[in-house]
């Protein structure tokens, strides 16, 4: 056979190999990046505006943090993180941030769930289910119209970040204690935010109704990456607790793969989702905390087969590429659009604490599928 032939059957081979066999990157490379990551965030804590223990933006770090400390128990034997979790814990007695219907103030509850069901402590539990029981017996009449700057606004779940906040501690008390309430009410509101945020022609989630007239330069309707990535992340952890065959499943398993079926044709050749879903033209920064919510829910989607791994696998691969390519030699995660900024300016210095939390839930993932 001439070397021309050699050449012709190599690429056939190529292109014949299952995408599976072309995922480059070890479960070493993997674990190596995140615990830079981890590291760094650890050593340089974010103390600044809207950065208490109990605040969303520490939440959704948590979060991360909590599957990365699985992660290195069951493979290192290596308690850090555990114990890092827990001091934070204990030092705020185990309470969910103040503003009592907030969905940004029970995100912290997660990881105390998730943590009483390693410790069985149930100190660390109670405060979240006081919490939950009085939301409950006493529901907001907040509308999702109302002016922004009324709290009330902020009662229900009238902006889509929400989805990620508080509907997976409803889910994991549900879990946990079997009653139905739980569930009952979690569905309710979801689906009234869903009723109300989501764009059945677009197949993605408007950030809050100030956005429904509003238009990019392109003149394509405003959807913001971040916001969208908020939704898809809340819904893997929704989907991790619920059993397949749990008849409140078959709602946010749909939802889920139909957004992760739009989201995933919207990445950018650099492999990143841009601030702006449709017109990343005009926000030409990459943006590591839209991009790492969304590989964490295509990766889970994929590793749990709810998602065509042919389909979906390359997205999954260049969107983990572009994150590391994102980590500085010291472990700092950069282009983090932080909070409230212009979204069109996001620069490699800029971090955010919530960044570091997408970038692990994705990473845990990522090692479940790396060789």
């Amino acid at each position: 056979m001439n070397r021309n032939k050699f050449i012709l059957v190599g690429f056939m081979l190529t292109l014949w190999l299952p995408v599976a066999a072309q995922v480059s990157f070890t479960k070493a490379e993997v674990k190596s990046e995140m615990k830079k990551v981890a590291d760094w965030q650890i050593a340089n804590p974010n103390t600044g505006y809207e950065h208490g223990d109990l605040n969303w933006t520490h939440a959704a770090l948590y979060m991360g943090m909590i599957d990365w400390a699985e992660l290195t128990e069951k493979e290192d034997n290596d308690a850090t993180y555990y114990k890092w979790l827990t001091a934070i814990g204990r030092r705020n007695g185990w309470q969910p941030d103040k503003r009592m219907y907030h969905a940004d103030d029970v995100a912290v509850s997660q990881v105390f769930i998730d943590l009483y069901r390693k410790y069985k402590n149930q100190s660390m539990l109670n405060p979240t289910i006081a919490r939950a029981e009085w939301v409950m017996t006493h529901p907001s009449k907040g509308s999702f119209e109302l002016d922004y700057r009324k709290p009330e606004t902020l009662e229900r779940w009238t902006w889509c970040d929400a989805l990620f906040m508080a509907p997976p501690m409803y889910t994991k008390l549900y879990m946990l204690t079997g009653d139905k309430k739980y569930i009952k009410f979690m569905n309710r509101e979801y689906k009234a935010a869903y009723d109300y945020l989501f764009d059945k022609e677009e197949n993605l989630f408007y950030r809050d109704w100030r956005y429904f007239n509003q238009r990019e330069a392109n003149g394509k309707k405003v959807f913001w990456g971040r916001g969208n990535g908020w939704v898809l992340g809340g819904l893997a952890e929704m989907l991790q607790e619920l059993p397949r065959k749990d008849k409140n499943r078959a709602f946010y398993e749909k939802l889920f793969i139909t957004l992760c079926n739009r989201v995933a044709a919207l990445q950018s050749p650099d492999g990143y989702w841009h601030a702006s879903l449709l017109d990343p033209e005009s926000y030409p920064s990459p943006e590591t905390s839209a991009t790492g919510f969304i590989v964490y829910a295509l990766a889970y989607g994929v590793n749990e087969g709810l998602l065509d791994k042919e389909t979906y696998l390359p997205a999954v691969i260049k969107g983990w590429k572009a994150l590391t390519d994102a980590v500085d030699s010291d472990g700092k995660l950069g282009f983090v659009q932080p909070i409230g900024a212009d979204p069109k300016k996001v620069t490699r210095e800029m971090t955010e604490v919530y960044g570091v939390g997408a970038f692990l839930l994705a990473g845990c993932q990522l090692y479940k599928m790396a060789q």
